[in-house]
């Protein structure tokens, strides 16, 4: 039996509910005059939607828990422009009834077809060592498995399963074309940077029922948990030339850009300033076509505001 018919992105205000969600986020709440609620997020594989349960609150509160499947039954409003769910009913689903890639969005490309087409790429570097070390790492079955798989943040972009995939090709094919464009790089040195600028994030999210961060990532975080894989992998490549590992770790270093953006240093070589940039432009697309596509399909050429980009992002007309 099938228990997913509606998806976020096809509720319209008005519509009564009667479907099953992933619970991202659930808290226990009071309102003014001090009565208790439930403030929940709810996911499915097309987006994200606020719910509420204003009656019996207190009743429902331990009947489920964030990263359950549950069947609501309710009605959808506009609260403030951003759609609403009151909800009137829940009951947990057992996890032998779930389909998860209902609600997990997911790449649309193939991870398949996009790990192809990266190797692919590692075959074009000629830097014997690199090409080396980047074998190190995608011979390793544990890596690629969760490379695969993995998202490449929890929110802002790529934030799907196959997400990091899809960015990390993504960023290296911008890195190949803007290698040809501006002289004077160290092509290999860059491209290498751009495939493994990222690598960290497998150990820095989990995605089992939500994208969040595991103890790893909050404690110590992508970047330095990527340069510890670096540095482990680049030991078992003989004679890997030690100016050579320097600068590619600055790139993984340095990626972020800024300090305040968690970077533990600014880029100074012309490798890591293009990967930051490219890296920082693939993210900022990405995140403006998710926001635009998961935005109403009402009449206006506007998207709700971005709390993160500050900003209304134009759709057209």
């Amino acid at each position: 039996m099938k228990i997913k018919n509606i998806y976020v992105k096809d509720i319209r205000p008005g519509e009564k509910i009667n479907d099953s969600f992933l619970v991202t986020e659930k808290n226990l709440a009071f309102s003014q005059k001090g009565a208790p609620y439930l403030n929940l997020r709810l996911k499915d594989k097309t987006g994200e939607v606020e719910g509420r349960i204003w009656d019996n609150a207190m009743e429902w509160d331990p009947l489920f828990k964030r990263g359950d499947v549950i069947y609501v039954q309710g009605r959808a409003a506009s609260f403030k422009n951003v759609l609403q769910l009151s909800l009137s009913e829940v009951k947990k689903i057992d996890d032998d009834k779930i389909d998860l890639t209902d609600y997990f969005p997911t790449a649309r490309c193939d991870p398949e077809k996009m790990f192809g087409d990266l190797m692919a790429l590692v075959e074009q570097i000629g830097t014997p060592c690199l090409k080396a070390l980047l074998l190190a790492f995608f011979q390793d079955e544990t890596i690629t498995a969760s490379f695969k798989k993995a998202p490449a943040a929890k929110s802002l972009h790529h934030a799907y399963i196959g997400g990091l995939l899809e960015h990390t090709l993504s960023v290296t094919r911008l890195l190949t074309l803007t290698a040809e464009h501006y002289q004077g790089l160290n092509r290999d040195l860059l491209i290498t940077g751009g495939i493994l600028h990222d690598i960290g994030k497998i150990h820095e999210l989990c995605h089992r029922r939500t994208i969040d961060y595991t103890d790893q990532g909050r404690l110590i975080g992508h970047i330095v948990i990527g340069l510890e894989m670096l540095d482990a992998k680049i030991a078992t490549v003989a004679d890997f030339p030690p100016q050579l590992a320097m600068e590619l770790r600055h790139i993984l270093l340095s990626h972020h850009g800024m300090l305040e953006y968690g970077s533990p240093k600014r880029p100074k070589t012309l490798e890591a300033l293009l990967a930051y940039f490219i890296d920082d432009l693939d993210a900022k697309v990405n995140a403006f076509k998710g926001f635009i596509e998961d935005s109403p399909n009402d009449d206006s050429g506007w998207t709700p505001f971005h709390r993160l980009f500050e900003r209304y992002i134009y759709k057209g007309k």
